[in-house]
């Protein structure tokens, strides 16, 4: 069994992204990791370039800047560098996600069991929204808690944007691929960067969706969503997240949105129903 890890990243220093603690997290269990790195304005290119592992397998890309169609252009990207994997697994890894070097062993594990199992197509993780800072995350219906982030690569799949996967049975029919849920955390650090740093990001990147920047401001949240994280972060981490220690405060003046509104309600039903009712685009199975 073979295990290819993978992901594409363009501007990674300049918007603040983890990017190579990131890679780190999840080198020690695959065999060889590739990384679609776009035409960048920053050092991300040398900074990849400077890991010292046999591992890593590095692709330059352009990115096509006139697909302002609801963020196709990630699905390009990540399918680049999928396209590259000669795994029997893929292990997608965004520039923001990292995983705790006590859930390797248990990752590898399920890979190991489920790789002769064909009706397993893939493997789902629970989420972490880190929010404003390292000891604050985000519970809410509006923010996936769980996704895929391991596909089997001998199927056809295809990316619609970067976020999840459609399983081709036929041309032209897709449908989501069927995976199973496991218990290991995937820890988004995507919120945690500098105000700053997100605006940049919006200015940059919102063109692919089609779409003005938005200004960001953190503060702009439903408190009631915002959670106290107790639990450690991962190692690979430590010179790279701040050291604040209070739990993020939303502006108390906040005027919830339409959609807040709606997850307070759909809260408040998984409260009384315990259901989850937070989007998936898997199958669940096992």
């Amino acid at each position: 069994m073979k295990v290819s890890a993978f992901t594409f990243i363009k501007n990674g220093e300049l918007l603040g992204y983890p990017f190579i603690e990131s890679i780190m997290s999840v080198l020690p269990i695959v065999d060889e990791f590739v990384v679609n790195v776009g035409d960048s304005e920053d050092n991300t290119l040398d900074q990849i370039l400077k890991i010292q592992s046999k591992k890593i397998k590095v692709i330059k890309s352009s990115w096509n800047e006139n697909m302002h169609n609801k963020g196709y252009v990630y699905g390009q990207q990540k399918m680049i560098a999928q396209f590259n994997c000669s795994g029997d697994w893929a292990f997608y890894v965004e520039g923001d996600e990292v995983y705790h070097e006590q859930d390797l062993k248990n990752i590898s594990q399920l890979l190991k069991d489920n790789h002769k199992k064909n009706e397993i197509e893939a493997i789902a993780f629970k989420f972490i929204h880190f929010y404003g800072n390292k000891n604050s995350f985000l519970d809410s219906p509006g923010w996936y808690r769980s996704e895929v982030r391991i596909i089997r690569n001998t199927i056809r799949t295809y990316a619609p944007d970067g976020l999840f996967w459609v399983v081709l049975n036929k041309n032209k029919n897709g449908r989501y691929p069927k995976a199973i849920e496991s218990d290991v955390n995937c820890y988004h650090y995507g919120w945690v960067r500098s105000e700053k740093e997100m605006n940049l990001k919006s200015k940059k990147v919102n063109k692919y969706w089609g779409s003005k920047p938005k200004k960001i401001n953190y503060s702009n949240i439903d408190q009631k969503i915002i959670k106290k994280f107790t639990g450690s972060h991962p190692k690979v981490l430590d010179g790279w997240l701040d050291q604040n220690s209070e739990i993020f405060k939303a502006d108390s003046g906040h005027k919830l949105s339409f959609k807040e509104k709606k997850h307070r309600l759909m809260l408040a039903i998984e409260k009384i129903f315990r259901v989850d009712l937070s989007k998936k685009h898997y199958s669940k199975v096992g």
